[in-house]
């Protein structure tokens, strides 16, 4: 596999760098090479966040590089400010409950999904950046939903391990969603 590049985006409190920081460890689980870049202004809750998850079975070369291979947009600000970030080929993967379905380059594919709406039937928005990364493991096919589920029971806090079944709830909703319906 050559080095692939994933953001993921969204306003502060969406959980982006907690989501960031668990699909960089199911990348390590599968012996991968990764590396994890937060991004985030003075803001913080309702400011743009982003991180940047770069991985490969070789050294990984650098963050901050000019383009990515899966952009994950959890808001309209999101995906506006990381559209024109996305490889030729590569995957825009958008939260349809907060993003406008339109498809502003012919290069690239789109995976539209109303992240926020299916988290909602998991029982808790704040559920959106986990049943995202759902979606990712399945668009990508580089970390299986086993690698996320070992990665989220390392991730997660002691004191918030009473959020681990609905965090796996989540994952799955998101990695069982029906891309045909897209």
């Amino acid at each position: 596999m050559s080095e692939k590049n994933f953001i993921i985006a969204g306003f502060g409190g969406q959980g982006v760098l907690l989501a960031g920081e668990v699909l960089a460890n199911a990348c390590m689980i599968k012996g991968l090479n990764v590396t994890w870049y937060p991004s985030y202004g003075a803001e913080m809750r309702g400011g743009t966040v982003n991180c940047e998850i770069v991985t490969s079975e070789t050294e990984v070369s650098s963050v901050n590089k000019k383009d990515a291979d899966f952009i994950v947009a959890l808001n309209q600000a999101s995906f506006d400010k990381f559209i024109s970030k996305i490889k030729k080929g590569g995957w825009m993967i958008a939260n349809s409950s907060l993003v406008n379905a339109i498809k502003p380059r012919a290069d690239i594919n789109y995976l539209f999904a109303p992240v926020t709406k299916l988290a909602e039937q998991v029982g808790n928005i704040k559920m959106t950046n986990i049943l995202a990364l759902g979606l990712v493991a399945k668009v990508s096919k580089i970390v299986s939903i086993e690698n996320l589920t070992e990665a989220l029971d390392t991730v997660i806090p002691p004191h918030r391990k009473n959020l681990l079944p609905l965090n796996l709830k989540a994952l799955k909703i998101g990695y069982e969603y029906d891309l045909l319906t897209v």
